[in-house]
């Protein structure tokens, strides 16, 4: 299986960029536009609508429609891990039903000091059987723009907001 990983530090605590990343709302702000995300439905574990935090058993239903082109790509993220404690956190969703064979998105945050270090990672598999295998680790033209922008945002929220 192919994987990607992108770090970056953001000057903002823990606890703000874990709240931040803990909701729909931070997966809709971190999406660029040009991946013409739809959030169509989030469910929590008890299957109640729009729940605060997404904990796990939370479901994403969502498609995509990457620059305008061809047709919406659907899939759900099925939220499988949650821990935290004031040093670190983390969270994974895997993609149930999509565009890929295999998706497991793993988000790492560590606190150094005032600062977090942000880490996503990827292990995916292009669909296609041993053609998508093959293929797979060239995801990373895809992934690399669209999780530097999720970054940039990341920064750019997080560090403009004033913390005390």
């Amino acid at each position: 299986m192919a994987t990607y990983t992108r770090r970056t530090r953001v000057a903002a605590p823990l606890s703000a960029v874990w709240e931040f990343h803990s909701n729909v709302s931070g997966l809709e702000a971190l999406t660029p536009d040009w991946m013409g995300l739809d959030v169509v439905s989030v469910r929590g574990p008890d299957g109640e609508l729009d729940p605060e935090v997404l904990e796990v058993g939370a479901k994403i239903r969502m498609s995509m429609r990457p620059f305008g082109v061809g047709p919406p790509q659907r899939w759900t993220s099925h939220i499988v891990a949650r821990d935290a404690d004031e040093h670190r956190a983390m969270f994974r969703d895997e993609m149930v039903g999509g565009p890929f064979q295999r998706w497991v998105h793993t988000h790492r945050f560590y606190a150094d000091g005032d600062e977090t270090l942000v880490e996503d990672h990827l292990e995916y598999e292009l669909p296609g059987g041993a053609v998508g295998r093959a293929l797979s680790p060239f995801g990373v033209v895809g992934f690399e723009p669209m999780f530097r922008q999720r970054h940039a945002t990341t920064k750019q929220l997080l560090e403009s907001v004033t913390h005390d």
